[in-house]
Order: C-alpha cells, then sequence, then structure tokens
C-alpha cells in the first residue's frame, strides 16, 4: 500500500478531501468543486503528496465521475464501497457524526487498512455493454407500462379485451373494428391509437437495441450466446456485471456471488436448503430467464429439472437446483472463451487482471457450497448439466 492515501467524499458538485499517511496522521485536506478549476484545483493538492493512492466512495454511483477523471490523468484509484466506510465512522471521534470531512477520513482509513479493493480502470467494453443492457432493460418495462394501459382502454371498447400478449399491428387491427359514437368512447379509442403508435415506436428501438447488444457482444468474443437460454440481453447483462471472470476463484465463488449457491435450512432430521436472496440481482434474472426457456424445450436443464422433482423435491427448490447448476455452466463458458482469448488470436475488449465490473469482489462464505453431498466430476461440455 501506497505511504499516502487521499479520501474523497464525493458529491455532485463539490469533493472533500482527507490525505493520511500509514499512521493514520492528517497531513492534508479540502473541499473542492467538480467542475474543471476546482478538480484541477484537488488533483493539484494530491500531487503534493508523493507516493499516494486515492480512494473513493462508490466509484460505480456518485464517485464514478471523479474517479474515472482521475484514473484518466494517470492516478491510481480505489473504489471503497459506502457499507465499508459506514462501518469506519462508527468507531471515529466525533461521536459518529456525518460530515464530509469525517467521511472523508473514514473512506482512507479503510483503504489503508482494507485489503482486496477494486482498483478504478478506465471505461472499456463492459460498461459500455451494461450501459446498452440497461436501455434494453428500461425499454422493456416502458413497453410493457404501454401495454397495460392499452389493455385497460381496449377492455371497454371490445367484448372480453385483447389477448395477453399483443403486438402493435394485432392492437391495430382490433381498433379498426370499433367505431364508438359517444364522446367517451372516442376519447378511448383516440388514446388507444396514441398509445399503439407508441407502442410501434418502442418496439422499434427495442429490435435497434437487441441489434446493437448483439454486435457488441460478438465483438467481445464470447460464445455465451450458443447456451440455449441466453439471449443478446442476458449475455451483454453478464459480460458487463461479471467483467472478468477470473476475479471468482471457482464456480461455487461465482454462485456465491450472483445468489444462486443455496443457503443451508436444515432442521433437526429435515435436511433442506432455501433460496438466497444475497448477490447479484441482475445475473440471478438472468439466470431465471435461462431456466425458464431451458424448461420450454427437451433439453439437459429439463431432464435435471425432472429428475429432481422424482427425487421428492418441490418444484421451486427443483427449479433453484437448475439454476445452481446453469450458473456452473455459465462460469465454465466465460472461463473457456478467457482462456481462448488469450491462446488464441485477436484480442478480447475489456478483458483486464483488474476487473472494472460493477460490483465488488465478493467474500467466499458458507454457502458457496454447490450442493449437498459430495463433489462431483465437472463435465466435459459446457451445456451438460451435471446431476
Amino acid at each position: 500500500m501506497a505511504r499516502v492515501i487521499i479520501g474523497v467524499d464525493p458529491h455532485k458538485r463539490s469533493a472533500t478531501i482527507e490525505v493520511i499517511n500509514e499512521r493514520e496522521q492528517t497531513i492534508g485536506q479540502g473541499r473542492f468543486g467538480t467542475d474543471t478549476d476546482g478538480y484541477k484545483a484537488m488533483l493539484a493538492a494530491g500531487r503534493r503528496h508523493k507516493d499516494r493512492v486515492w480512494a473513493v466512495e462508490g466509484c460505480n454511483g456518485i464517485g464514478r465521475h471523479v474517479a474515472q477523471r482521475l484514473v484518466a490523468d494517470g492516478e491510481t484509484v480505489v473504489d471503497v464501497p459506502a457499507k465499508l466506510s459506514a462501518r469506519a465512522r462508527v468507531f471515529a471521534t466525533g461521536q459518529g457524526r456525518k460530515t464530509d470531512p469525517v467521511d472523508a477520513r473514514s473512506v482512507a482509513v479503510v483503504a489503508l487498512r482494507t485489503t482486496g479493493l477494486r482498483q478504478v480502470q478506465a471505461d472499456d467494453t463492459t460498461v459500455a455493454l451494461r450501459l446498452l443492457v440497461d436501455r434494453r432493460d428500461q425499454l422493456g418495462r416502458a413497453r410493457t407500462d404501454i401495454v397495460n394501459r392499452l389493455h385497460t382502454l381496449l377492455l371497454d371498447l371490445l367484448p372480453g379485451g385483447a389477448k395477453k400478449d399483443l403486438s402493435a399491428q394485432q392492437a391495430r387491427a382490433l381498433l379498426a373494428t370499433v367505431r364508438p359514437r359517444d364522446v367517451v368512447g372516442k376519447t378511448r379509442r383516440w388514446l388507444a391509437s396514441e398509445l399503439i403508435h407508441e407502442l410501434a415506436v418502442i418496439d422499434k428501438k427495442i429490435k435497434t437495441a437487441k441489434q446493437d447488444l448483439t454486435e457488441l457482444v460478438a465483438s467481445t468474443g464470447s460464445r455465451l450466446l450458443k447456451l440455449h437460454g441466453i439471449g443478446p440481453s442476458g449475455a451483454a447483462r453478464l459480460l458487463g456485471d461479471v467483467g472478468d471472470i477470473r476475479r471468482f476463484a471457482s464456480r461455487a465463488h461465482f454462485a456465491s456471488w450472483n445468489g444462486t449457491a443455496p443457503l443451508d435450512a436444515s432442521s433437526g432430521d429435515n435436511n433442506r436448503h432455501r433460496l438466497s436472496r444475497a448477490g447479484n440481482r441482475r445475473i440471478n434474472r438472468a439466470l431465471h430467464i435461462m431456466a425458464i426457456v431451458q424448461l420450454r424445450r427437451d433439453t439437459e436443464g429439463r431432464r435435471y429439472y425432472r429428475r429432481r422433482l422424482a427425487e421428492g423435491k418441490p418444484p421451486l427448490e427443483a427449479l433453484r437446483a437448475l439454476k445452481r447448476r446453469l450458473s456452473d455452466v455459465v462460469y465454465r463458458q466465460m472461463v473457456a472463451d478467457t482462456k481462448r482469448v488469450e491462446t488464441g488470436p485477436g484480442g478480447h475488449a475489456g478483458a483486464t487482471l483488474i476487473s472494472s465490473a460493477a460490483d465488488p469482489i465478493p467474500m467466499i462464505d458458507t454457502s458457496d457450497k454447490s450442493l449437498p453431498g459430495p463433489a462431483r466430476p465437472q463435465p466435459k461440455t459446457p451445456l451438460t448439466i451435471n446431476t
């Protein structure tokens, strides 16, 4: 660790810094604006100290704009999670009061005492993937809202309403059969027509977003799209949020991070495991969609699910076990992609030893156990689900 730590408590328009040495003695502090002049003054104040490391709180949140500017200027920056700085603040003097200088010092102390903090890297392809898949998810939620409002209007205009899965073309054909004569009916029909137009526009945007995601995922060299149940959005979410798969020591480590590792809920002679609510819920959702898609087809995933049911497992517990196995499938594929890119021609965009993923490197705990029972040999192909 460097001899000088510069803790940064970032805000939208200002940033407070506290400089401490390896004995936690304050050797500098200040408050600066985040505009061009203020940032230059903060950078100059920090560069007065040699062998320095900047510790910024929330580098994937409010601290991103400061951290990325520092990295672009050649500074070494580590990301301090807000939870850790909050714990350090509890033990600070001043009755634990939350002020910007106290926060900056807490960030610096955490960086000094903690090993394994993520070093911030310049934005790369994984960031672009996260931005695009977030946009795709926003479009999906907006489409759902439009369709729900359209169904409400069509229920009043058409006996029995419209079917659940409704496209803009189908809705337009249904609306063409309705000719209300009263002012209320005409208003409903006009509003429905407006919603159909919005639906057609957003469907076009979703189609474009899917094409953009497919091209960007392909440019990384990933073969996640070859896995049954992984589409462009799922692959982009995995690549964007996971970053460098090598930061996970094992498949169990990865499962604990994404929340598919079961938690022991045994009591007496009743030996069972329950769902984990921890972990990255976005990745968990991608694995859940993968599992549901596999259940709809004659796949190894569905056969594994049925074997679990035959063993007496409840449907939800069998589905959780399937998600746990699919987590292993995804892990093996991402590891294989990384090795293939390292040994083969070309390069992998954004593949670095220091991850730029959105979440911090997880800590191993007892829930990392894959499933109860002895370890089993790994399958030879990534699409095979082991029992």
